[in-house]
C-alpha cells in the first residue's frame, strides 16, 4: 500500500482559526481533517500514515526553521507521496503549501502534490515546480479538489506518465505534453463559437493574458497644498466592524470619517481582514492606515490636508471584478471632495 504524508494548517486540523495561526508544527499519526476525503478517495490502494498541522503565521514568519521541521518529520515516515493542502485561496496557507510541497521534491526526491485557487499567491510562486491542482477558491469546493487531486496523486506515488494538464487537472506549468484530443479542431471551434454567440459559457483552448495598464497620472504639483486620502485593502475598520465587512471575498466597502481622528488606537479600530495575523494592526491600526503620520505631515505643512473620510475593503479572495466596482463608486466620491491624490496601502 502507498504510504501517504499530509501537510493541512491550524484550520483544517479543527485547532482554531486566526487566533491559533501561531501554533508550530507537530504530527498527528493518521488521517486528520480533508484527509478523511482523501481516505475515501484512495480506497485500498494509498493510507495517510500521518498528518502534519502547523499553523500558518508560524510557518510563513519562520520559513527555514518551520521547513527543517517539517522535513525532519516528513522523513521520520519514509512515504511514497507527500499531500499538501488543498489550500484554495487561503494566501499563506497556499505560500506554506508551495514552499513545502517543493521542498519535500526537491530536497528528499518524494513525489509531492498540492492544490489551491489559481489567484491564490502560492500558485503563480510554485505552479512551476510541483504538480498543483486547480481547485475552487473556498473549502464549499474540497469534495472537487479531492476527486482531482485524489487519481494524480496516485499516479506520481505509482511513478505513472502523467499527461497533460487539461486532462489530469493541474493547473499548467510550462511543460508542454502531446496528447490526441476526441474531437477534431474544426468541430471543436465551430462548437466554441456556438457557445459564444448564444452567450453561453465556453472554455477557450488558449487563453490570452489579460493585461490591466493603468498610465500613471502626472505627479502631484505641490504636495505642501493636495489634498490627500486614505484607502485600503487591508480591512481597517471603526471597532466591531460596523458594516459587517467580510473576513474574505468581501462584497463590500466602508466610508468612514475620521475628521478630527489624530490616532487609530486599539480601542477604537480593528482590522476585518482574515488573510493575515490580525494581533499587529489591532494593537496600531495605524500600521495598516497611518492617519498618525498623515495628521503629523499635515501639522508640519508637509501635505495640504488628510481628507476627512477613508474607504476600506477586504481584499482576502475578493474578486477583481468587485474590488474594480468598488473603487469605481468611491474614486468618483474622492474627485466630487477635490482629493488630488491617494495614498492606497495594503498588507
Amino acid at each position: 500500500m502507498i504510504k501517504v504524508v499530509q501537510y493541512i494548517n491550524q484550520f483544517f486540523a479543527n485547532v482554531g482559526g486566526e487566533e491559533m495561526a501561531h501554533i508550530p508544527a507537530e504530527v498527528r499519526e493518521g488521517v486528520v481533517g480533508p484527509g478523511l476525503a482523501f481516505k475515501q478517495a484512495f480506497g485500498d490502494e494509498a493510507e495517510i500514515v500521518a498528518t502534519i498541522v502547523c499553523g500558518d503565521s508560524y510557518f510563513n514568519e519562520n520559513l527555514e526553521e518551520a521547513k527543517k521541521v517539517v522535513l525532519d518529520m516528513v522523513k521520520k515516515y519514509n512515504p511514497d507521496l507527500f499531500i499538501a493542502g488543498p489550500a484554495f485561496n487561503a494566501g499563506r496557507y497556499g505560500v506554506a503549501c508551495g514552499t513545502i510541497a517543493t521542498a519535500v521534491k526537491e530536497e528528499l526526491g518524494i513525489p509531492s502534490l498540492t492544490g489551491m485557487y489559481k489567484e491564490n499567491p502560492g500558485a503563480d510562486m510554485f505552479k512551476n515546480k510541483i504538480y498543483m491542482v486547480s481547485t475552487k477558491n473556498s473549502a464549499a469546493g474540497m469534495r472537487d479538489a479531492v476527486k482531482k487531486m485524489a487519481p494524480l496523486a496516485l499516479k506520481l506515488a505509482k511513478g505513472e506518465k502523467i499527461g497533460a494538464s487539461i486532462e489530469e487537472g493541474y493547473m499548467p506549468n510550462g511543460i508542454r505534453v502531446n496528447f490526441f484530443e476526441k474531437e477534431r479542431g474544426s468541430k471543436r471551434a465551430v462548437d466554441m463559437l456556438i457557445k459564444k454567440l448564444s452567450g453561453k459559457e465556453y472554455v477557450t483552448e488558449f487563453p490570452m493574458p489579460d493585461f490591466d495598464r493603468v498610465d500613471p497620472n502626472p505627479a502631484v504639483k505641490d504636495i505642501t497644498k493636495a489634498k490627500i486620502a486614505l484607502v485600503t485593502s487591508g480591512g481597517i475598520v471603526p471597532k466591531g466592524n460596523p458594516d459587517h465587512i467580510e473576513s474574505s471575498s468581501a462584497s463590500k466597502y466602508g466610508e468612514y470619517d475620521i475628521d478630527g481622528v489624530m490616532d487609530l488606537t486599539e480601542a477604537t479600530y480593528e482590522t476585518a481582514h482574515g488573510g493575515y495575523d490580525p494581533v499587529y494592526a489591532n494593537l496600531d491600526a495605524d500600521r495598516v492606515l497611518p492617519v498618525d503620520i498623515l495628521r503629523e505631515f499635515e501639522k508640519q505643512g508637509k501635505i495640504g490636508s488628510l481628507h476627512k473620510y477613508f474607504y476600506t475593503t477586504v481584499g482576502n479572495g475578493t474578486a477583481v471584478k468587485s474590488s474594480k466596482g468598488f473603487a469605481e463608486e468611491f474614486s468618483k466620491k474622492l474627485k466630487a471632495d477635490g482629493v488630488d491624490a491617494v495614498i492606497l496601502t495594503s498588507t
